[in-house]
């Protein structure tokens, strides 16, 4: 088999191998013209990066002309011999290659298109690999702008794929495949995004306007990507259209903010195009005039400029400057007090993308980001977790919050992409490097959170320190080495090593991992991968965290890279109608978990000295160690389950996807195997989407999923208060004695036990239903787009978390505890819409 490139061409050799010559006399005779005429040449045209069918592609032969269907099928009838293939589809890079069709028919082509992202346009290279990670999905900007109860924002679309959960409804950050939120990886256009969220998660910093794509790997990713253990979200960003004039663009009012995008080319003829997009919230521009408060709220104004000063290279600028804040008073009949949120990201990037010759690629990115954030409350809050048994509401008790915290993130970033294509393989090369100076502050002068059973959980655990400042300076690195190879018409094997150096830990690490697809038939897939990933210690990851390691204390000169070794193989099937089903298992094993150390009995034993209660009341007193922010590489775990994925994207009035995942996650820390925060055994989606005509359309979510661990009271007990006034008239200031309200009667805690307590049951079963219905006025051509939706149509109260409240309890000494459910999003309707011009 041979190749021919054109000047915008890019290949990846996925065909059949032409066999060798015959000899000169081993030739066979040539049979009359009557009894050969035409061959079959039949199979697959698929996306380089993400295997999924390419539909709507022209595949072409001489006068011979074809259609990709759904599935990406096609077949061609051409004159028996060497047949020259060109492929053409939109948003690729056009093929020509040549197939052996002498001898027989060909009936299990698979050609693969590279993608014409924004950032090559005009650049002629390589494509990466014609094996992506089995895991990765991708999702097209307008599903996310379509998907019902998405509210615009990408984590919340991807929450509806197999093996990724929301770790809460109102928020954005999300457990893939057992795996904690900060042990996701974000890249937009081979930049490291730090804080890839706004409005506290419920939406995100990505304007769909604006993106060419995302793909999700929930495991399996390339040696090219590192410093994460559990998935890869990639985002490429779209340049301006540039062959509608000089401006054009479009405009949206969603339910969390307007939207404005302009784009245009370049002038005076230049080859290149930019654009620049922004985006506000406005509900608090109302509130405020109504209520005097800021109301939580954000604007980013994001700028991308490309140009083309010769053919097959391009230089591209991008900006994104974002800013948030809030400044509410609280004053209502349980709290009082004030609330503060500032939060300040800039991101820039300068990028080079070059040929090198006709066969090889260069990508050269130059990356700033700089994360600053605030964030305080200054209340006193009715503490419905601490009263004494009786029956009026001057039994509550009241907590005093004072907490704040701030987070710094400045990262100075190169990457350096080279590839070639050498043969039957592609081989591919670079580096990383970042620059980081982070800063982390907790300060809590009011009282800890009641219900916080994790001494280290970033609500305010019982293990924080009053005041935790911690400054780091640290340099992180990558390199790595890659191959894919076309061994087979039917074989592609990708094997990778990756070497990672981190300043933190002082290690360096290497990390083989390989990936397969075997294609027996033009409609089947076998795919699977394995290899080691490690994650180094930093600020930057605790961002995301559930819980607070201070990684400037003595200990952390011991901590190390956090580890997994992971596996995964499944299947794919496309069939008729535009249907791909996909089944994958996998298998994660955790080692060096960082945890937060238990407290050492010395510090056990000093802070249950502090208590002075009297002896019928010491079986009160809290006694089981605390889980503290000193880290420790003490923890370990595994996850495996299967996913099965049913999706049929486009080409009729029906769309959508559906799956299942069956999954189990633990971990092995302070001398107990428990299930893991974001266990979830059984989790079931289904989006849907029927045009009823080319003007309205119908679509509806609906989510159901077994409930996560979670960690139950065990009863109530005696709580203790500082006694900084004296108030036994001891003489001393510096201990606990039992609370009593101002009757004196003694007032009760939640008691949640210790670390062999922890997540030792579950949440119920969360199920919710979004819906929408969409009206084009001109249909999918015209410039309209209006649309109404309402989240939680059921106004299911799930629970995101359980509030243990105490009542009282007439037949007791003790108030009881009665659990009400919390953390629910209720029914929300909404309306939006869209206009292009």
């Amino acid at each position: 088999m041979t190749s021919v490139i054109s000047p915008r061409a890019v290949f990846v050799l996925s065909l059949l191998v032409v066999p060798p010559a015959l000899p000169a006399q081993a030739q066979p005779p040539a049979p009359p013209a009557a009894a050969v005429q035409e061959r079959t040449i039949s199979g697959v045209v698929v996306d380089a990066d993400s295997q999924a069918p390419i539909a709507g592609a022209e595949v072409t032969s001489g006068t011979a002309r074809a259609i990709t269907d759904p599935a990406g099928r096609f077949a061609l009838r051409v004159p028996a011999g060497e047949a020259e293939i060109t492929i053409v589809a939109m948003g690729h890079f056009p093929l020509v290659t040549t197939l052996d069709a002498r001898l027989a028919d060909v009936t299990a082509a698979e050609l693969t298109l590279a993608r014409d992202a924004g950032f090559a346009t005009s650049v002629a290279v390589v494509a990466s690999a014609p094996t992506a990670a089995p895991a990765a999905e991708t999702v097209a900007p307008v599903q996310v702008l379509r998907t019902p109860g998405a509210l615009d924002n990408i984590y919340r679309t991807l929450q509806t794929l197999p093996g990724v959960a929301a770790t809460q409804e109102f928020s954005s950050r999300l457990s893939v495949r057992g795996g904690a939120p900060d042990q996701n990886l974000t890249m937009m256009d081979g930049v490291e995004v730090h804080d890839p969220y706004r409005l506290f998660g419920l939406t995100s910093a990505f304007n769909p306007e604006t993106i060419q794509r995302f793909e999700l790997a929930t495991g399996g990713f390339s040696v090219k990507y590192g410093d994460r253990l559990s998935s890869l979200l990639v985002i490429e960003n779209r340049d301006g259209r540039s062959g509608q004039g000089m401006m054009n663009g479009s405009a949206s009012l969603s339910i969390t903010d307007a939207n404005v995008v302009l784009e245009g080319g370049l002038p005076k003829g230049a080859r290149g195009s930019w654009l620049v997009t922004g985006r506000r919230t406005y509900y608090d521009l109302v509130a405020a005039r109504i209520t005097n408060q800021d109301f939580p709220a954000f604007q980013d104004l994001q700028a991308r400029g490309s140009w083309a000063p010769s053919d097959g290279t391009r230089l591209t600028a991008f900006n994104l400057t974002s800013r948030q804040a809030a400044q509410l008073d609280i004053d209502s009949d349980d709290a009082r007090g004030a609330f503060q949120d500032d939060t300040d990201n800039d991101l820039a990037w300068l990028r080079f993308d070059a040929t090198i010759g006709t066969r090889g690629q260069s990508h050269t990115v130059v990356g700033f980001s700089d994360t600053r954030s605030t964030f305080g409350i200054d209340a006193a809050f009715q503490n419905t977790s601490q009263r004494s048994n009786a029956p009026d509401d001057d039994s509550i008790s009241t907590a005093n919050v004072v907490f704040e915290r701030a987070l710094n993130v400045r990262d100075y970033s190169v990457r350096q992409e080279l590839a070639w294509a050498l043969g039957g393989h592609v081989v591919e090369a670079g580096f990383e490097a970042h620059q980081l100076t982070t800063l982390q502050r907790f300060q809590i002068t009011g009282d800890r959170n009641p219900v916080a059973a994790n001494g280290s959980s970033v609500q305010g655990g019982a293990g924080l320190p009053d005041l935790l400042q911690s400054t780091a300076k640290s340099n992180r690195g990558g390199a790595w080495l890659q191959d894919t190879w076309q061994a087979l018409s039917t074989v592609s094997l990708q094997t990778g090593l990756r070497l990672d150096r981190s300043s933190f830990t002082g290690e360096t690490l290497l990390s083989p991992r390989v990936s397969a697809t075997y294609s027996p038939g033009g409609a089947t897939r076998i795919i699977g991968a394995a290899g080691l990933y490690t994650q180094s210690p930093g600020y930057e990851k605790q961002a995301q965290s559930d819980y607070v390691l201070d990684f400037t204390n003595e200990a952390v000169k011991l901590v190390r890279s956090e580890r997994a070794w992971q596996a995964s193989a499944g299947v794919e099937r496309q069939f008729g109608g535009g249907l791909t089903l996909k089944v994958e298992g996998y298998y994660k094993r955790f080692t060096d978990v960082l945890i937060g150390r238990l407290e050492p009995e010395e510090e056990r034993l000093a802070r249950v000295a502090l208590y002075d209660f009297p002896a019928a009341l010491r079986p009160n007193i809290p006694t089981e160690p605390l889980i503290t922010t000193v880290p420790t590489n003490d923890g370990t775990g595994r996850s495996y389950g299967f996913d099965i994925f049913l999706n049929r994207p486009g080409g009729g009035k029906l769309t959508g996807w559906t799956s299942y995942t069956w999954g189990r996650a633990e971990r092995e820390a302070y001398g107990r195997l428990y299930p893991f925060e974001y266990d979830r055994r059984h989790a079931f989606t289904l989006v849907s989407s029927y045009a009823f005509t080319p003007r309205w359309e119908v679509a509806a979510t609906t989510r159901i999923a077994s409930g996560f661990p979670r960690t139950a009271p065990l009863g109530v007990r005696v709580a203790g208060r500082e006694d900084r006034l004296d108030l036994d008239a001891d003489g001393i200031t510096d201990e606990i004695l039992p609370a009593r309200d101002a009757r004196g009667l003694l007032e009760y805690s939640v008691d949640f036990g210790g670390v062999n307590n922890l997540n030792n049951a579950r949440l119920p079963v969360f199920a919710r239903v979004d819906a929408r219905v969409t009206w084009r006025p001109r249909g999918a051509a015209g410039r309209w787009e209006l649309y109404a939706e309402v989240i939680n149509v059921l106004n299911r109260q799930n629970a995101g978390a359980f509030d243990p409240e105490l009542v009282y309890d007439p037949e007791s000494d003790r108030p009881r505890i009665v659990e009400r459910r919390d953390q629910a999003i209720p029914r929300l309707p909404t309306v939006g819409v869209r206009f292009r011009f």
